[in-house]
């Protein structure tokens, strides 16, 4: 016997969502365990302008709010201390290397440098005339200097034990409000004003100014290098640019995928569990119309965005790539937590332990017990592994059954009271290949003809069905003709069925009118 299959309607064109890319899986696994509220009273608004994470595990993070820092645990993700030591709003904060000192600057242009874990006041770095909305220290391994940029235009780079400035690097024509350490030099590093431009400094060639001028033509919001130390990110207005330094400068994309300004930017990690071993890197933009953005800066293509309910101010991932932090203008944190499994886990699943009540010891699972037979069903299979699956069970409907058996008009009758009009319409189209349609409609009695009619009123002015079920409604009326003329209700539905094409016809002509109008319009336009 000749094997049967199921009619399916034919594709079309549907407002489905796409269905997720594994990275858009990965970045959505990002869970926001809660959201953090830092103000105090819903009186009181204060937005959170900088988000600084600790390089040293566990990634303790800063968060500068009003006149405060408050600096997160990184295991809880729960407030561990707050610094309120500042005369006036807290702009920016940055971990030192070994994430024990944490710097920050307010709006009185002071720099002060405290200890992450007591809190004490180490440092007052003074030399600002307005307020200090960019501090960083170096990446790799100097602990004794930092750099700082302000409202007065003025990048200063600072030695720490003596509380002295060391150089002051002039050439921004306006606030200096972000920048970023070099990920190869200490003696490195970029910043960015709203006078437009980035520059690059280099502190062994202070004399000469910067080193290279960017133009991102909009108020530069935040710049980071990009980990091989060639590339320079920037955001500002509602685009964020990739820069190739070691080319001369060179603008390599402009991604404009945000629809208001891009207010922050940072650099996030994917594909490996440990920060040592990852390899593929993306940038996170936030800006505030509410979208983070996740840009792959190798392929120039967005792979994922996702919605918030409040404008964004800040953002931040830890190195681990397992907590990322959002900052919003009303004082509300969205924190989310990726769960990262240990790695003697994995190997315990694989394997089919189990871990023991203690924590530390495991068991293997026996043969008597009944998980023993399911161990590993979850776990996904390599390369090289051969697949053996179970054939899916087709789920049969009524209508096919009755295809299969050639009962072709109990067929056509049954999917016009299943009420899917994709179904039917497929139905059709099998009976017409089959050459048995016609048929079917000769045989249908008074009640089928005016369910056959009824849909045929309902769906024939639809674009998507017009084609065939046009046709079919003339074919209807020639065929039973008399029967439609001897029964009120058949009358009604063809009464009904005309009433319904003549509005159609009289949009289409319409739309004719429209676009005779329009077009030689278009064609003026497009010659100038």
């Amino acid at each position: 016997m000749a094997e049967s299959f199921p009619v399916k309607p034919k594709l079309r064109p549907t407002s489905s969502k796409n269905t997720p890319t594994p990275e858009s899986k990965y970045w959505r696994s990002f869970k926001i365990p809660k959201d953090i509220s830092t103000t105090p009273s819903k009186s009181l608004i204060y937005p959170i302008t900088s988000i600084s994470f600790s390089p040293v595990a566990p990634h303790d993070f800063a968060a500068a709010h009003s006149a405060t820092i408050t600096v997160f645990s990184g295991q809880t993700l729960e407030p561990k201390s707050n610094i309120s030591s500042f005369s006036d709003a807290a702009a920016s904060a940055s971990f030192r290397c070994d994430g024990k000192l944490l710097a920050a600057g307010d709006l009185t242009g002071v720099v002060r440098v405290f200890d992450a874990k007591s809190r004490n006041q180490l440092r007052l770095l003074k030399g600002h005339s307005a307020a200090a909305r960019l501090v960083s220290y170096p990446r790799a391994a100097d602990k004794f200097h930092l750099f700082s940029g302000g409202d007065d235009s003025v990048v200063k780079y600072w030695d720490v034990m003596s509380e002295k400035c060391v150089l002051d690097l002039l050439g921004h024509k306006d606030y200096v409000r972000c920048g970023d350490a070099s990920p190869v030099s200490d003696d490195m590093f970029v910043s960015g004003s709203y006078d437009h431009r980035v520059r690059i400094w280099d502190v062994r060639v202070s004399n000469a100014g910067s080193v290279m001028e960017l133009n991102h033509e909009k108020p530069v919001e935040s710049v980071i290098y990009l980990p091989s130390g060639g590339l320079v990110a920037t955001a500002g207005g509602n685009f964020v640019k990739i820069w190739d330094v070691i080319g001369g400068g060179k603008l390599l994309y402009s991604m404009e995928s945000h629809n208001k300004t891009v207010t922050s930017i940072c650099l996030g990690k994917i594909g490996k569990e440990t920060v040592e071993e990852a390899e593929q890197y993306r940038i996170l933009s936030v800006s505030l119309d509410g979208y983070m953005k996740v840009f792959d800066y190798s392929k120039f293509k967005i792979v994922h965005s996702m919605r918030f309910p409040n404008p964004l101010l800040s953002v931040g991932i830890s190195l681990d790539c397992s907590t990322r932090v959002i900052g919003t203008s009303n004082g509300i944190m969205y924190i989310g937590r990726r769960k990262v499994k240990a790695e003697s886990e994995k190997v315990g699943d694989l394997l089919g332990f189990e871990a023991a009540d203690d924590g530390k010891n495991r068991r293997i699972l026996r043969p008597s017990y009944f998980r023993y037979f399911h161990r590993g069903q979850n776990e996904k299979p390599s390369e090289e592994d051969y697949l053996i699956k179970r054939p899916k069970k087709v789920k049969v409907a009524e209508h096919d059954k009755l295809l299969k058996k050639f009962r072709h008009k109990e067929a056509l009758v049954t999917a016009l009271n299943g009420k899917n009009p994709e179904n039917i319409v497929a139905v059709m189209e099998e009976l017409i290949a089959r050459k048995k349609l016609l048929k079917c409609v000769s045989n249908l009695d008074n009640d089928e003809l005016g369910l056959l009619l009824g849909f045929l009123q309902k769906y024939s002015t639809m674009p998507r069905h017009g084609g065939l079920l046009m046709r079919l409604a003339n074919k209807v009326v020639e065929l039973r003709y008399e029967d439609i003329r001897s029964s009120e209700q058949l009358r009604v539905h063809v009464r009904n069925l005309k009433r319904d094409v003549e509005e159609e016809l009289r949009i289409q002509q319409s739309l004719l009118q429209i676009q005779g109008i329009i077009s030689p319009m278009l064609k003026i336009a497009a010659k100038r």
